[in-house]
């Protein structure tokens, strides 16, 4: 896809929304699209007349000076407050970044307090995790690891998981929609790069993951026009998210290629 180009023609009527509060956005793993994802669902929101903040609780791989996931945010949809609870050099999980910096960890119940009271202000908070939804975020007052599935948990949160399109996705997001329902925390799934020219087993992957599905972005959304991408998102997220995508036939029809 060209930088800049949209997916689908703008949508002019955003969905009113079914998840309100604090919604987490965790991933099948790293690099799945968890900030293009998180960004979507805020400029759908916002066009829906909502105040949304995006926290990134730990933000890791500073040490290059290149763009962060809040840059990244603030580009694609500029919601009313956008921030990073603590920020780490090496591209590790939180946790470890936190030990080889030699940097205070997170704490859980910090991080709870800061989204709750962001939650006080927005009618919408989206909570950011690092990587999957196991891996480890900082500590607890005890010096236990706590997770980002911990943090659902506690907050009582929605979650969204952001899944890949090809190979070894159907595993990937079994193992995490299983272990969120364990914890009865509610989940749905957003795909984060459905490619251009996808192939049998996207279309495989794509066909089970249906009943799961509350949207879909196309791969290289995080390198279109900010403009662009603001009136696109709607087109991609169902009603739930403020969006306008209510008929998966439909969209699969309009998929190019």
């Amino acid at each position: 896809m060209d930088e800049g180009q949209a997916y689908r023609p703008a949508p002019r009527h955003p969905g009113t929304g079914e998840w309100r509060g604090i919604v987490i956005i965790t991933g099948t793993d790293a690099g799945v699209g968890k900030t293009a994802a998180a960004s979507a669902v805020a400029a759908a929101a916002q066009a829906a007349g909502l105040r949304v903040a995006v926290i990134k609780v730990g933000q890791t791989g500073t040490a290059d000076g290149g763009p962060t996931d809040t840059d990244l945010v603030n580009r694609l949809a500029a919601p009313h407050t956008c921030r990073a609870l603590a920020s780490y050099p090496e591209s590790l999980a939180p946790l470890s970044a936190a030990k080889v910096a030699g940097l205070a960890p997170l704490e859980l119940y910090e991080v709870v307090d800061a989204v709750r009271g962001a939650a006080d202000k927005h009618d919408l908070v989206l909570v950011e995790g690092v990587g999957g939804l196991l891996v480890p975020m900082g500590v607890r007052p005890s010096g236990d690891p706590w997770t980002v599935a911990d943090l659902a948990t506690t907050l009582g949160a929605q979650t969204i998981v952001v899944a890949r399109a090809g190979l070894g996705t159907m595993n990937h997001t079994a193992l995490t929609l299983e272990a969120l329902d364990r914890r009865g925390v509610t989940a749905k799934v957003v795909l984060g790069d459905w490619p251009v020219h996808p192939g049998l087993g996207h279309w495989a992957n794509f066909t089970e993951l249906v009943p799961h599905l509350v949207g879909a972005l196309p791969a290289g959304a995080d390198r279109m026009d900010p403009g662009v991408f603001q009136r696109s998102a709607p087109g991609w997220l169902t009603p739930a998210l403020y969006g306008v995508l209510d008929d998966w036939r439909v969209w699969a029809e309009d998929v190019p290629g």
